[in-house]
């Protein structure tokens, strides 16, 4: 038995040995991302190098150029520089994700939603409202009613409408109508009803036309009823009216349906009336949806070899993470939180900087502006802010599910620091936190909760333009970042070459 431990020992010893080697040493490193059809693995990961900045650059999937470019601009400067190399990792951050609908058949360019129209209403004039044969109106104490609604396809609004009182011999009432388009102050057009002036009665309201005008696609408008008597108005609740959207032109955006918060609206939401309208350019519509199955083949396909052009790109270079989520200018606030999680998850480091793809960034200038004005420590958050920014509810930057009409400071977009600790808080809290219509807005909205040291710097610049000794500027094309990265390195200043 002696002779056997004796020939066993050596063996048990050198096998404890070699594993106690390999939970030393961290496994070979992976791409951040396999493709974009893989999926974000956020289980914890081996953490490799530690560094001093993590940089994210948000960029769209169909960016490549713009990528490009800065790989052979300020990040093949960063690659090259024997002391900052060591200590930024820089990742570009893209949805994993394409949309499956084309642009031409989306409800707007922003978002990933099926502008949903079917059997189209044309020619012809369509009432928005109509009550059921056994539903009357009711009289309210609500002297202001209001309804908002947005066109997905070109309307023309030929009429405005009041409820009718069955109880009345003719019309008895003062009531006044307005068509207001989305933060504008001032009425598009006005209707009066009056007994001498009642307009024309159909079914169960009465109708005055209107100047017409057309309405646009995206066009968003409040019609506001409101009684000039000492009685309320003759309305109904939303959900007790037919809403006719002509085949899905039209859509009524209620408060359930996170449009604007029930305190921004004039008056009570609900109806007191209605409109009548024509859809136009019928001709082209039934054109665009007869298309529309050939137009999804080639977007699809298109997508397939936009995939494999992100995964060759991503092996090549290995900067690229793939997050979950689809790439809309809606979701990149999904995508910064998915990227947050992610570098806690695979990274050691102490500061986050968040920049886009078309901006401009000095890295050096970052360093040494962290270095000479004592730039670190926790709960630490350095750009430059804008404070007091009105809250748009159009366009865009459209915002209907924050309530205030102005958000908490926030810093601007071409970049911005934060501590180690911040990205830690968001990266645990990303599953709870609500996003808003913008990354740099919800940031400020997030950031709220807890009160990071802001430290303000005018030289993270939030406008395209060029300013000597500035960190960022955004909003550039591909050319335009080599040209202001080309006289950096000729003469220092991507602004200026001084006359030789």
């Amino acid at each position: 038995m002696r002779n056997w431990l004796v020939l066993l020992c050596p063996c048990v010893l050198g096998a404890a040995l070699h594993l106690w080697l390999r939970l030393r040493s961290p496994p070979p490193a992976r791409a951040s991302g396999g493709g974009p059809a893989d999926q974000l693995s956020l289980s914890p990961q081996w953490k490799f190098s530690h560094y001093d900045v993590v940089v994210g650059v948000l960029s769209a999937r169909n960016n490549h150029e713009l990528r490009n470019v800065i790989r052979t601009t300020w990040l093949k400067h960063l690659t090259q520089h024997l002391e900052l190399s060591q200590r930024v990792l820089v990742k570009f951050i893209i949805g994993a994700h394409g949309c499956d609908i084309p642009v031409e058949d989306r409800e707007d360019p922003y978002s990933c939603r099926l502008l949903n129209i079917t059997n189209p209403v044309l020619n012809q004039e369509i009432e928005a409202f109509s009550l059921s044969e056994e539903t009357s109106s009711g009289l309210s104490d609500d002297h202001i009613v209001s309804v908002s609604f947005r066109v997905l396809y070109p309307i023309v609004i030929t009429s405005l409408g009041v409820f009718s009182d069955a109880g009345d011999v003719g019309f008895q009432r003062n009531i006044t109508v307005k068509l207001y388009q989305a933060e504008q102050e001032e009425a598009l057009f006005i209707a009066r009803f009056s007994p001498p002036s009642c307009g024309v009665q159909v079914n169960k309201l009465w109708y005055k036309p209107v100047e017409q005008f057309i309405l646009p696609e995206s066009f968003e408008g409040t019609i506001v009823w409101e009684s000039q008597d000492l009685q309320g108005l003759l309305s109904r609740n939303l959900h007790k009216v037919t809403v006719n959207d002509g085949g899905g032109v039209l859509r009524v955006t209620t408060t359930g349906e996170g449009a604007l918060p029930h305190e921004l609206m004039e008056g009570v939401e609900g109806v007191a009336g209605g409109f009548i309208y024509t859809i136009q350019e019928g001709d082209a519509l039934l054109e665009n949806l007869h298309s529309r199955p050939q137009r999804l083949t080639d977007h699809i396909n298109n997508i397939s070899k936009e995939d494999a052009l992100l995964k060759e790109e991503s092996r090549i270079y290995d900067d690229i993470v793939f997050v979950d989520v689809v790439d809309t200018y809606r979701n990149v606030p999904a995508k910064l939180l998915n990227f947050y999680r992610w570098t806690v998850q695979t990274t050691s480091f102490d500061l986050l900087l968040k920049t886009d793809d078309d901006c401009y960034i000095d890295l050096e200038a970052v360093f040494n502006r962290i270095t000479h004005k004592n730039l670190d420590g926790p709960n630490f958050w350095w750009g430059n802010f804008r404070l007091n920014w009105a809250v748009d509810r159009t366009g865009k930057w459209q915002e209907l599910e924050y309530p205030s009409p102005a958000y908490p400071a926030f810093a601007c977009g071409s970049g911005y620091v934060i501590s180690r600790d911040i990205v830690d808080w968001l990266a645990s809290n990303s599953g709870r936190l609500k996003t808003y219509q913008g990354e740099d807005v919800s940031m400020g909205i997030w950031m709220a909760a807890i009160g990071p040291k802001r430290y303000q710097d005018r030289l993270w610049l939030c406008e395209k333009t060029c300013k000597t000794g500035m960190l960022s500027s955004p909003q550039y094309s591909p050319q335009e970042l080599r040209e202001l990265w080309k006289r950096k390195e000729l003469c220092g200043d991507p602004c200026q070459c001084e006359a030789r």
